[in-house]
């Protein structure tokens, strides 16, 4: 079975075609059929965690009982739809000459990156620089009113248009040029976000180096640097940070965004850190020891520890509230930041609280040789396996 992503404005009969593949699939045993349905059907996703497949065997999956209706689910799951009922409404209003289809054949436009159909799209409707998304999706909550502007952070947005094409700058300075507003908010993981603390989260465009040419772009523009809407991560800065983007947490802290200690911690300025401290908050002072741990700065970590902080804490929400800084610390492959936490009384033996992981699982699943040294290095602090 190979499920690839159809056109957008492809027939009803197309995804048909794609769920009938699927449950042929699940009866043959195919792998790949095994596996879509697993990440994709909520019959096979955690109660609570909704988006974390069960800890279940393929094999419960391949046994399972399924229709062609759970197969159709699947599919629209495939393109986070909420369920089948959405897609084909989705579809019917593509297939006519509609607003919907104007602006998702906008989308298109944005996240291949043809410049010259964006630009055409906006001369013939001027309007849909400000126009939202009406899909229905699996998010939380279901419809995330995105703008185009949006789609360019790659983030926040149906998975498979979370890309960032060789000339997304150029395709945001034209819709920004063209007049979209920078801080407009959707409505993204439960929270209202802008583009920026979308674009700052994302790895898309950092692994093509444009994260923070796109973000120099938005403050150009206007875009608040110390964000608006939820701010569910905190500001832009500490939001990069706290998703790992030490590039654009350094351009906005040149652009003046605000250092209080959790991103002195995150930066690794130790002197700000030191100085910040004695006036930080307990909130504060645990988002900093969070930070420090994630980005490896054992100098702080300790000053923090030396101020009485403690390494076994979940981090809180926001911070990757499932881990502690000891299972940040292993993740960034730091084995003199692992015994320090370690000597200092963090506990080798707490699960995070997603995948029920140890240090030590962490390790083992990190990969590649750092991880290897982090093995060797937990199991010689008598981390159990």
């Amino acid at each position: 079975m190979n499920l690839t992503v159809l056109p957008f404005r492809s027939p009803l009969a197309a995804y048909e075609q794609q769920a009938e593949s699927l449950l042929s699939g699940h009866r043959a045993a195919d792998p790949a059929a095994i596996d879509l349905l697993h990440r994709k059907h909520p019959r096979f996703l955690d109660e609570k965690i909704k988006w974390r497949p069960k800890f279940i065997s393929d094999t419960e999956i391949r046994d399972a009982a399924l229709s062609l209706d759970d197969a159709r689910l699947s599919v629209a799951r495939y393109y986070d739809f909420l369920d089948w009922t959405s897609l084909v409404a989705h579809v019917q209003m593509v297939l006519r000459d509609s607003p919907v289809f104007e602006f998702e054949s906008a989308v298109e436009a944005v996240v291949s990156g043809d410049l010259a159909a964006l630009e055409d799209a906006l001369r013939r409707d001027p309007a849909l620089v400000r126009a939202r998304s009406s899909r229905v999706c699996c998010f939380d909550p279901p419809v995330h009113h995105a703008t185009l502007l949006h789609y360019v952070a790659a983030n926040g947005v149906e998975a498979y248009r979370q890309k960032t094409p060789p000339n997304a700058v150029e395709i945001a300075r034209a819709l920004l040029e063209a007049g979209a507003g920078p801080d407009a908010l959707a409505d993204m993981y439960g929270a209202e976000c802008t583009t920026m603390s979308m674009l700052v989260s994302s790895s898309h465009p950092a692994k093509v180096g444009l994260q923070v040419p796109l973000v120099e772009l938005l403050l150009d523009f206007g875009a608040a640097i110390e964000g608006r809407g939820t701010r569910k991560w905190g500001g832009p800065l500490v939001t990069a940070l706290t998703f790992g983007m030490s590039g654009a947490a350094k351009a906005l802290a040149r652009r003046g965004a605000r250092i209080y200690l959790p991103a002195a911690a995150g930066l690794g300025l130790v002197d700000d850190a030191a100085r910040l401290l004695p006036s930080a908050d307990a909130e504060a002072r645990h988002r900093a020891l969070s930070l420090a741990a994630q980005h490896g700065h054992a100098e702080i970590v300790r000053l923090l520890l030396d101020a009485g902080e403690d390494p076994n804490r979940y981090n809180l929400e926001g911070n990757h509230a499932h881990t502690t800084p000891l299972h940040q610390a292993v993740l960034v492959g730091d084995a003199a930041l692992v015994r320090l936490l370690v000597e200092r009384g963090a506990r080798l033996d707490i699960r995070d609280t997603i995948w029920q992981g140890t240090p030590l699982g962490w390790a083992h699943h990190g990969g590649g040789k750092r991880q290897a040294e982090m093995v060797e290095c937990l199991r010689s602090l008598g981390a159990p396996e």
